[in-house]
């Protein structure tokens, strides 16, 4: 046994060509990936390296083939449940293509994007999944940069207007525009909408609104699917029912009990995150008031503990694995080597109807089928 191998050491290419019976170059060839080997002894070599225990270093054979069978993947955050969703669609069907993942997050701050960016690119990663946070021509320079290199992208989650790149979104203005119609079916024109824009010029007008909301394209796309629906219902729009601030739980509330202090207070919440509902779950009881009975409630991202919420919460149920999936493939599919489509891929939700909304004040169960 080699001296180094009797001190624990890693084995080394030339111990698993001794261990086959070939030359160096033959078994670095066969563990590399590259060049001719013939069957017979390439079977010989990778049956020495298996029995070795040898492994093959990752960035020394990406340099010597220009292929890594990695992904990088950059998302806003993968404590969200929603990305970790996404990410878990994203490396399944990664794997089973024979592909590795590495994840980085970025808070939805652009510059942990562009770092983010740098560092795929210094691991020469084969592609890139991105739910990016960049809005004009200005902040898409670091994509632009990944794409000079041949590293070819895919958006996740989010469009970039100023980028012709394959995208894989959920209907958002749908969807958003089909749970704002239940509650109007079922009587409310004070609806409030819970996780708008960050911050907003004033006077607060609609186009403002947009204007703002469009620094992260499902604020966007949601809110332009609530006032659709507002508008087909000519229920004018009242700024003073839309949330704007930081996007945290904290503010939620603060934000849902401002609305309910009201003179004319909102019936009913459109809660468009996870921490938009709880935050406003959370104003709700401090008023003294319950859902439905006084306040009806639908919100994004269905999850296990809203269905045994008491009471069980109307929400809308995004694919989030089979959007991760989606953005995987297309991206596989070019590196296969298919021309990229250049288009928007866009996947269903689905309106889980419970027991969370109600004629205003009345609190009977206002039921309608679920919607696929």
């Amino acid at each position: 046994m080699p001296a180094d191998r009797s001190q624990g050491g890693r084995p080394t290419i030339s111990e698993v060509a001794a261990e086959a019976g070939v030359g160096r170059a033959t078994a670095a060839r066969t563990l590399g990936g590259y060049g001719y080997v013939s069957p017979e002894l390439r079977e010989r070599v990778l049956a020495a390296a298996e029995k070795l225990g040898y492994r093959t270093n990752a960035l020394a054979r990406s340099m010597s083939t220009g292929v890594s069978h990695t992904l990088g993947v950059i998302l806003a955050d993968i404590g969200n449940p929603f990305f970790a969703g996404v990410m878990r669609g994203i490396s399944d069907a990664s794997r089973a293509r024979g592909f590795d993942t590495i994840v980085l997050s970025t808070y939805e701050r652009l510059d942990e994007e562009v770092a983010a960016t740098d560092v795929l690119i210094d691991k020469r990663v084969d592609g890139v999944i991105i739910a990016s946070a960049a809005v004009g021509r200005d902040e898409v320079k670091h994509i632009r940069a990944a794409m000079g290199r041949g590293i070819p992208i895919v958006l996740v989650d989010r469009a970039v207007t100023p980028l012709d790149l394959d995208t894989v979104v959920i209907d958002n203005r749908g969807a958003a525009r089909e749970a704002v119609e239940v509650m109007i079916s079922a009587g409310h024109r004070r609806i409030g909408f819970v996780w708008g824009p960050s911050s907003v010029s004033t006077p607060v007008t609609r186009r403002a609104l947009l204007e703002t909301a469009r620094n992260v394209w499902t604020d966007g796309e949601r809110l332009r699917g609530y006032l659709d629906a507002l508008d087909d219902a000519r229920i004018p729009l009242d700024p003073e029912l839309v949330m704007t601030g930081p996007k945290t739980e904290e503010w939620a509330t603060q934000e849902v009990a401002r609305m309910l202090a009201l003179p004319d207070r909102v019936t009913a919440l459109f809660c468009t995150e996870t921490d938009a509902v709880t935050g406003a779950l959370r104003a709700v009881r401090a008023a003294g008031l319950s859902c439905p009975r006084d306040i009806s409630l639908i919100g994004f991202d269905d999850s296990a503990w809203a269905a045994v919420m008491e009471p069980p919460l109307t929400m809308i149920e995004q694919p989030v694995r089979q959007l991760g999936a989606k953005a995987a493939e297309v991206l596989l599919d070019v590196l296969d080597g298919g021309e990229p489509r250049h288009e928007v891929h866009t996947l269903s939700s689905r309106l889980i109807t419970r027991a969370s909304v109600a004629p205003p004040g009345k609190g009977t169960f206002y039921s309608q089928q679920s919607k696929p």
